[in-house]
């Protein structure tokens, strides 16, 4: 490979950029516009639900835009802040007990940044498999919690009464006993926030309702003077672009066990929505995406948006979808929604700190419930498979009971038992013949399959090594001591395709079991590999030659044969 071959890898923008197509501009700079009107507004929100200053948010949404567009491989994907990923850096912030906010801001920023290297580290061992340890169920239900507990959180701010509590449940009881304290002006405004954000997605969907409730709220607040009503502002949004500023070193130390935790939860969310929304992107227009390089982008990105003040970002699926159906056809959109944020931040930003909260608390609650709260997917899981159901309650109640970064490491935790008792439990069904054939198939799912008189027939589905291998032992111990007159076992090692050596010592002992009852075992549909480990391990001589069949009917027919009594003209 050529230098220019290897940093185009590296810099992908490279790419695209010798080969433009100048009919590609206009569907770029419009998708790259419209996408800025939408994430602007809710890029506000998004820095609302993490505690920080409302410009911090824009920051973040400008590094991460312009970042990727250099460096991500997919040419639809908006990269900026999101509502699960904000509600992950506030739970971090709740956790470290850190109340001031320019102490929030450096340590939103410092694991922002702490996940940045994260993300690149994998990159470099090649490890963004990692991100399936987190199973999708476990992140639908803690996108569920997580919402639940951001709009808890929000209440008070649409009433202009106090709220407290340890964790939801607290919070939420605490607000309902503060009715008779609600300012009135506030929850008129509230009210009508959401009515009006949540009525034109119901009823005009096409209309940026985040942009409509913006505008709106700031143009209230200077016709019915709000402030002086009692409605709280959001306060002073300086105008200017963010510096580089490290986070502070002995704040990050301090709390180190909460950054470490956080930059683990914000990796495993993030890469799993970067990936899937990048591989369908380049699914439906025909392109590849390199996976290793869009954990480099992300990395990158929440590397910058960290140094430059803000907080995590990954794929906003509805600013990528917008993107998408804007005309967007290269990062060349990308790069102008983040310029557009940075004229933003450069000319508009002081008019956003007369924003009244309860309508920043709206444009928050209609964030996080419609990009988090996945009802349909619940069903889904309850119809499809009812464990996976209970386990996104169990990551929901989790969250809520206990906070969302506790919700992530339940729902971690929640993942790796379900992987442990999946991989400790292989499917080992007793198969049968298919009448008039000689077609082997699981009993259990056709009873009426016949039976060969003592012999059984075992598949071994999954890979023997030492997490498996007691299973194995057991089943087969099993079907010895409840098969009176068995002559031999038939082990279809067809679904068997790798082994260690703890499952060659395994199948040695099963070997001497078979032989200690009186009974032939036979292997039947090794693969190479299996077979040469085996065979190395001197398993395959104690089987015998003679045991070992290219197929389950060849091995029934030779273990019948064997076991028939010699006929008389035999002697």
């Amino acid at each position: 490979m050529s230098t220019r071959q290897r940093i185009a890898g590296l810099v992908p923008m490279l790419g695209w950029i010798r080969g433009y197509d100048r009919s590609w501009l206009r569907g770029d700079l419009i998708a790259g516009l419209t996408v800025a009107a939408l994430i602007v507004p809710k890029n506000l929100g998004y820095a609302g639900i993490a505690g920080l200053p409302l410009q911090n948010g824009l920051y973040a949404a400008a590094a991460g835009a312009i970042i990727y567009a250099i460096f991500g491989t997919s040419r639809q994907i908006s990269m900026g802040p999101s509502s699960g990923l904000a509600a992950v850096a506030a739970s971090a912030v709740v956790a470290a007990g850190i109340t001031e906010q320019v102490d929030v801001a450096s340590f939103v920023a410092g694991i922002t940044l702490a996940s940045g290297v994260l993300f690149l580290l994998l990159a470099v061992l090649k490890m963004g498999w990692i991100a399936q340890f987190l199973s999708r169920a476990v992140v639908t239900g803690f996108l569920f919690g997580a919402a639940i507990d951001v709009v808890i959180g929000e209440l008070p701010k649409l009433t202009g009464s106090p709220a407290s509590g340890s964790n939801s449940f607290q919070e939420l009881w605490s607000w309902l006993g503060t009715a008779g304290e609600w300012n009135q002006a506030t929850a008129i405004v509230g009210g009508i926030s959401l009515l009006v954000v949540f009525g034109l997605r119901r009823i005009a969907p096409q209309v940026p309702g985040a942009l409509v409730l913006v505008v709106g709220g700031l143009l209230a607040s200077w016709i019915f003077q709000l402030g002086d009503r009692g409605v709280a502002l959001v306060g002073d949004v300086p105008r200017g672009l963010p510096a580089v500023a490290l986070p502070d070193v002995g704040l990050m130390w301090d709390h180190a066990g909460t950054v470490a935790i956080a930059a683990i939860a914000l990796v495993l969310i993030g890469f799993s929505q970067t990936a899937g929304d990048a591989r369908a992107f380049a699914a439906k227009h025909g392109y590849q995406v390199d996976i290793d390089q869009e954990s480099v982008a992300q990395g990158l990105a929440n590397t910058g948006a960290g140094l430059f003040q803000g907080m995590p970002v990954s794929t906003s699926l509805s600013a990528s979808s917008l993107n998408d159906h804007s005309g967007a056809r290269t990062g060349l959109a990308s790069l102008t929604s983040g310029v557009m944020v940075l004229l933003t931040l450069l000319v508009l930003a002081p008019l956003f700190s007369s924003l009244p909260k309860p309508v920043l608390a709206a444009l928050i609650i209609e964030a996080v419930v419609m990009g988090m709260i996945n009802l349909p997917e619940m069903r889904r899981l309850a119809r499809v498979q009812p464990f996976d159901f209970w386990v996104a309650i169990a990551a929901i109640a989790g969250t809520l009971a206990f906070g969302v970064l506790a919700g992530v490491l339940i729902g971690i935790g929640l993942s790796l038992l379900w992987l442990i008792g999946v991989a400790t439990h292989p499917h080992i069904p007793v198969l049968a013949r298919k009448a008039k054939t000689d077609v082997f198939r699981e009993l259990s799912e056709h009873p009426e399959d016949e039976l060969d008189p003592g012999v059984v027939v075992l598949r071994m589905d999954g890979g023997l090594f030492f997490a498996t291998s007691d299973a194995l032992e057991d089943r087969l111990r099993d079907v010895i001591h409840s098969h009176p007159g068995l002559t031999g076992i038939v082990l279809d090692c067809a679904g068997m395709n790798f082994i260690d050596s703890q499952g060659a010592a395994t199948m040695r002992d099963v070997v001497d079991l078979a032989q200690d009852a009186g009974i032939t075992l036979r292997l039947a549909r090794l693969k190479p590999t299996v077979r040469a480990t085996l065979e190395r391990d001197g398993v395959l001589e104690r089987i015998g030659a003679a045991n070992i069949h290219g197929n389950v009917a060849t091995a029934v027919l030779a273990q019948r044969e064997s076991s028939d009594p010699p006929s008389e003209s035999s002697g």
